[in-house]
């Protein structure tokens, strides 16, 4: 059975973006820094590259909101992973969208896209991408995991990550450090 994980970097302030998202900087001021561990370039990289190794082809869907979409899709190509299903949660649903790369946009509900990808997944991880939505899934319970990519990076500001709620996690395994710590867990069921 598919699970839906939260994979996200995550500055040491709590933000998963900068200040001022906008389609110029859609990860906001700074941002971009967030991601930077995932070229292997920092101290220990070899670890964050193994992290990322450990996760592809774990992917079989992808569930984000309607403003990760409307700022992503003209970055990413089409889907954020080639090929791969992406489901957009919103309130102004419209007939699928063929993205470039292959992958198909669908738009529904929070609850019908969590299935549909689930499905679509085929036995696969179904992926979050968006702090809202992540924060939707964890509300409604269909959140299964939460891996946070630790950033040593004071943001000051931006979008937080689960801002007002509240769960207890259960750690997976003991943290990884390489550039970043990478910590991972699952949310319990009620």
């Amino acid at each position: 059975m598919s699970k839906v994980v939260l994979d996200v970097s995550v500055s040491l302030d709590g933000f998963t973006t900068g200040p001022n998202v906008r389609p110029e900087e859609p990860m906001g001021d700074g941002g971009e820094q967030l991601h930077e561990w995932m070229a292997g370039k920092g101290p220990d990289g070899r670890a964050d590259l193994d992290v990322m190794r450990e996760s592809d082809g774990t992917i079989g869907a992808v569930i984000t909101g309607r403003r990760t979409f409307d700022l992503g899709v003209g970055n990413w190509g089409g889907t954020p992973w080639p090929g791969i299903p992406t489901f957009v949660v919103t309130h102004r649903t419209r007939e699928d969208l063929l993205g470039d790369n292959g992958g198909t946009f669908a738009f529904d509900g929070l609850e019908a896209a969590a299935r549909r990808a689930k499905d679509a997944a085929g036995g696969k991880e179904v992926w979050v991408l968006g702090a809202d939505i992540a924060r939707q899934l964890l509300r409604a319970g269909l959140l299964d995991e939460v891996r946070i990519h630790l950033v040593p990076l004071l943001l000051g500001d931006g979008t937080p990550l689960f801002f007002g709620e509240r769960s207890e996690l259960i750690p997976e395994r003991k943290a990884t450090t390489g550039s970043v710590t990478h910590l991972r867990y699952r949310v319990p069921k009620p």
